[in-house]
């Protein structure tokens, strides 16, 4: 009896999640929603200012001229950031983000409580090639190389199918992932920017920072999706119900394997993703090895080797700053890189076309190679 209690309750953890997240989101912000119409999309709340008490405000910036350059020369990041005279990368605070955190703390929790004593064989396999396949097919080809820096093309269906396994992965959902990744990259490119998005806060607080809590500018730029993505039904779907979107797999692998699958299947492989993204990108943007570097720019990117095969190639930071276009990460030889694997095998049966490298691609402005070759001689080589 106390089995199945502690079964159900494991399995109704992401809708449970999602119930007392927008509870607590209520007082501070409506939900998002995206419409599109007339050609041009409208994101109700993107850059609505959240009034909320000063004891709710974990860091504020400095407001005084000398915290910020009046007159930075504010550089493009992205073709769906859009900016306004008085932009600021700097001037804004962080803030808890109680969706994403309760959404990780109940995996987490979930996963520390019940991993231990629900372990088997069977469950860490099923952890192993599940955690792999979202990783790799689905956050890594699908969500970063394709939908947001479409550094290939493929048919319409196998895009929404890898689009999918990364929303699995547990971080947002395609929308959201976009529009995450576009203002931290647009905050990179220019001369300067608050320490949440250069991952500059330290170890412990970034930890904190990037998985409990967001980002809120004062003076935030606007953010557009292209028609395409913004009147896909599917991505308007899954955006809406990324969390939802692991219930059913959740109750497949109980029915199978009982509840050693589903803890491991769902929670502990949610959990360590999630947490491993972020242990990645804040080693990928603070230390590791340079081959290049880019002139006049507030983050510098770092290869993190240890990382290649867990990481499914996004380890190669450095390469990915100098190339944001290329399908291909791991750009010189020895660099592993599974993603692009995936991506050349997809080519080889003709399920990808029109796939990108250095060798297609203009040199990113500012760009230095840090050794004596030439910029592009081994770059060219191993593309």
């Amino acid at each position: 009896m106390q089995t199945r209690i502690c079964c159900m309750a494991v399995s109704s953890l992401p809708a449970c999640c999602v119930l007392i997240m927008r509870a607590c989101d209520q007082p501070m912000t409506a939900l998002r929603h995206w419409k599109y119409q007339r050609g041009a999309l409208t994101h109700r709340s993107c850059v609505s200012r959240l009034r909320v008490p000063e004891r709710c405000l974990l860091r504020t910036a400095p407001r005084a001229a000398a915290s910020r350059d009046q007159s930075m020369d504010l550089r493009p990041g992205s073709e769906r950031i859009f900016v306004a005279s008085n932009t600021d990368p700097l001037d804004g605070y962080v803030q808890w983000a109680p969706q994403k955190s309760v959404w990780l703390a109940g995996m987490t929790a979930a996963g520390v409580a019940l991993g231990p004593i629900c372990c088997s064989w069977s469950a860490l396999a099923l952890f192993l090639a599940t955690s792999a396949v979202t990783l790799c097919a689905g956050h890594s080809v699908g969500m970063h190389r394709k939908l947001i820096h479409a550094s290939f093309d493929c048919p319409l269906w196998l895009e929404h199918l890898f689009v999918y396994l990364g929303t699995l992965v547990g971080m947002a959902g395609p929308f959201g992932m976009i529009r995450l990744h576009d203002f931290r990259d647009w905050a990179q490119r220019q001369p300067a920017c608050h320490e949440y998005s250069r991952h500059g806060a330290g170890f412990w607080r970034d930890a904190w920072w990037q998985l409990h809590c967001r980002l809120a500018l004062r003076h935030p730029p606007r953010f557009r999706l292209e028609p395409r993505l913004a009147g896909d039904r599917f991505y308007a779907f899954i955006e809406r119900t990324w969390m939802l979107q692991q219930l059913p797999w959740a109750l497949l692998f109980f029915a199978i394997g009982g509840l050693d699958w589903l803890v491991w299947g769902i929670c502990v492989r949610v959990s360590v993703c999630v947490t491993g993204h972020w242990l990645v990108g804040h080693f990928s943007h603070t230390s590791g090895d340079q081959i290049w570097t880019v002139d006049g720019v507030a983050t510098q990117g770092y290869n993190v080797r240890l990382a290649a095969l867990i990481s499914m190639g996004e380890n190669w930071h450095n390469n990915h700053h100098a190339y944001p276009g290329s399908a291909k990460l791991g750009l010189l030889p020895g660099q592993a890189d599974p993603g692009w694997w995936l991506i050349r095998s997809l080519e080889v049966v003709g399920l990808a076309w029109n796939v990108r490298t250095p060798r297609d691609l203009p040199e990113r402005p500012g760009l230095r190679r840090l050794t004596e070759a030439k910029l592009r001689d081994g770059v060219a080589d191993a593309a």
